[in-house]
């Protein structure tokens, strides 16, 4: 596998390029050799075993959960909800504690898809919502078209996450919210390297559950029972006319998730015989709330609201649904060899607030005061969250503290992974690619910000290489998390600059940059570096990092 990590500071080998982002110094000579190593190592491997039978390849099942909270999980301490199949995946592989992604749904799943973080001077080509609200049989070609003529082209060279499986002879598909949106289309979905997709182009649209069409290679997919237009996306906040207006079923026939695992699952037993890649990005738990039916385990529980309950059953369908996905592969005699990923695209996000329980905008609910993410952090305690959804993190969805952009990470592999092994590296959701680059022998070379941590899953006694930091933009600037626990955010807009030791401090409540100057300065300059030269290229914002369609 040549992986060319991007840096202005550049390394030439024989038989790889090595450019790494934020190498510190002093130990870029130690971690590219033994990248050199991992590469020799590969390079003889794949000598060998080139010529094996297709099926000795592992199939990869990649779940992607929707603004799920680190703390929604029982293995997380999740009191209320109990999520049986991802512990039990946790149990049989190995979880990462220090897993991160971005703050908001549409960077993370770009950083995801092409391993590159979200602060460089050349951003993400994100589309605003909405290109496909009416679209028709008639008008889908001309909106297709207008959509692919507002983004840029893609680079021949760059490279995709399903191009890197369909390149190796793996049959790709993609179930669920397709993309990292906010609109996309048939065309980016074909270069980005999906044999076969099925869902919401429109990430506006997927805020609904009952969609009176999704889209499937490129065709309209009707269903015939849900006939509104926003596909059901019910009301927030919770009110009397709300509660009625989610539960009124009239239009809603057949709920999306449904479709979805009818899909994938129809995928799993036709591709049986040959390796296969699928992308799952489900839209559970991700709101506005809307759910079938109440759980029985929720039904009767006097801690819960109305929709607190539904929000519940929701989590617990998304724990069915992977429950559903590993009996299938028991079923078919593919468990053994099928990595079954799961992860979050970002932190926990409220969608069941109430006046006078838990409020949006996010407010101390004991104060009347809203949190700023500043002196006046959110946390669930304080804000009345009943489920504690970030795991008693300070911060949320959209914010660069610890509650909106540490996530879960599961990774079952029966063949290659030892049962319940908890990994504390620093790991971020662009590694994934070069990951799986790794697993499934990709040796095209391509530009990444990540690192692959296949020698971290199987436990070979080679050492990855390690990231120094990990970066992530957010609407109040860039984010530095180090390998050893530092922690610089940004508030761009206040000039501030805020240094939190981890692994002491994990809720974010004491600032040591006075204390520490001279780790804040290399901080700082570790993440300007990072961000191309420019702490603003670091900092989100709908108007200056999406691109308007209409």
């Amino acid at each position: 596998m040549n992986v060319k990590l991007i840096s202005k500071r550049n390394m030439s080998v024989k038989s790889c390029s090595i450019k790494r982002k934020g190498c510190l110094r002093e130990s870029i000579g130690r971690k590219c050799g033994a990248r050199l190593s991992v590469l020799l190592v590969w390079l003889i491997l794949v000598s060998v075993t080139k010529v094996a039978a297709q099926s000795e390849r592992p199939n990869i099942i990649l779940i992607y959960a929707d603004d799920l909270g680190i703390g929604l999980l029982g293995h997380e301490g999740q009191k209320i909800i109990s999520t049986p199949n991802i512990d039990q995946l946790a149990r049989d592989g190995i979880r990462f504690q220090r897993s991160y992604a971005n703050m908001l749904c549409a960077p993370a799943r770009a950083s995801l898809i092409t391993g590159l973080h979200d602060a460089h001077a050349d951003p993400f080509p994100i589309s605003n919502a909405g290109a496909y609200v009416r679209a028709e049989e008639s008008t889908l070609s001309a909106i297709e078209k207008s959509v692919n003529e507002k983004l840029p082209e893609v680079s021949k060279d760059q490279v995709f996450m399903g191009q890197v499986a369909q390149g190796m002879g793996y049959k790709t598909a993609q179930f669920g919210k397709l993309e990292w949106g906010f609109s996309t289309t048939h065309q980016q979905l074909v270069r980005h390297g999906w044999d076969y997709y099925l869902g919401y182009l429109d990430h506006g649209r997927a805020h609904g559950f009952y969609p009176p069409f999704l889209f499937e290679n490129g065709k309209m997919a009707h269903y015939d029972g849900n006939t509104l237009l926003n596909a059901g996306k019910s009301i927030e906040p919770e009110t009397e006319a709300s509660y009625k207006e989610r539960w009124d079923k009239n239009g809603k026939e057949t709920y999306s998730q449904d479709i979805f695992m009818q899909g994938l699952l129809g995928f799993i037993e036709s591709n049986k015989e040959n390796p296969f890649f699928i992308y799952f990005p489900t839209q559970l738990p991700h709101g506005p709330v809307s759910i079938p039916e109440i759980h029985p385990d929720f039904a009767n529980d006097d801690r819960l609201t109305s929709i607190e309950k539904e929000y519940a059953s929701m989590v617990k369908m998304l724990d069915d649904n992977v429950g559903q996905i590993v009996e299938k592969l028991r079923e078919l005699n593919l468990e053994e060899n099928t990595l079954v990923i799961f992860t979050s695209d970002n932190g926990h996000e409220i969608y069941y607030s109430k006046e006078g329980r838990i409020e949006k905008p996010y407010t101390n609910i004991q104060t009347g005061e809203r949190f700023d993410d500043h002196t006046n952090k959110y946390y669930s305690e304080l804000a009345g969250d009943v489920f504690d959804g970030n795991g008693g993190q300070a911060g949320m969805k959209r914010s660069n503290l610890e509650g909106g952009i540490r996530v879960p990470l599961i990774i079952k592999w029966p063949e290659k992974i030892g049962k319940g092994a908890v990994s504390q590296r620093l790991t971020a959701n662009y590694d994934l690619l070069p990951t799986i680059a790794e697993i499934t022998g990709y040796s095209k070379t391509f530009e990444s910000d990540g690192l692959s941590f296949y020698n971290e899953l199987v436990g070979e006694g080679i050492e990855d290489l390690q990231h120094d930091f990990v970066v992530y933009s957010s609407f109040t600037g860039p984010t530095l998390i180090t390998q050893d626990g530092w922690k610089l955010r940004t508030i761009l807009s206040k000039n501030v600059f805020e240094l939190f030791f981890l692994p002491e401090d994990l809720k974010e409540e004491n600032d040591l940059s006075a204390l520490h100057p001279d780790k804040l300065a290399a901080l700082k300059t570790a993440l300007l570096e990072a961000c191309d030269g420019d702490y603003q290229n670091g900092l989100y914002s709908t108007r200056k990092s999406q691109i308007k369609l209409n």
